[in-house]
């Protein structure tokens, strides 16, 4: 479990999700006049959907990182 703690390994999951999801848009969607600039090229559809995979995938690792620092920094005294 501390492999996906590595925030280069969310990244990597982020980077194969988005490119494959890029892609699956561009065939399942596309764009047939070629005026898009994103989805009327496969390659431009993987490397925008890897962009986005990777800032989604940062986010749920630096979410875990915020809240255990959150955690040290206010310690819960049940001594009460």
């Amino acid at each position: 479990m501390k492999l996906l703690q590595n925030k280069f390994t969310w990244w990597g999951i982020g980077i194969v999700i988005g490119a494959l999801a890029g892609y699956v848009y561009y065939l399942e969607v596309g764009c047939n006049s070629g005026s898009c600039a994103i989805t009327s090229d496969p390659t431009n559809s993987a490397v925008y959907g890897a962009l986005m995979g990777v800032i989604l995938f940062d986010g749920f690792h630096k979410k875990k990182a915020f809240q255990k620092a959150e955690d040290d920094d206010n310690p819960i005294d049940h001594s009460s």
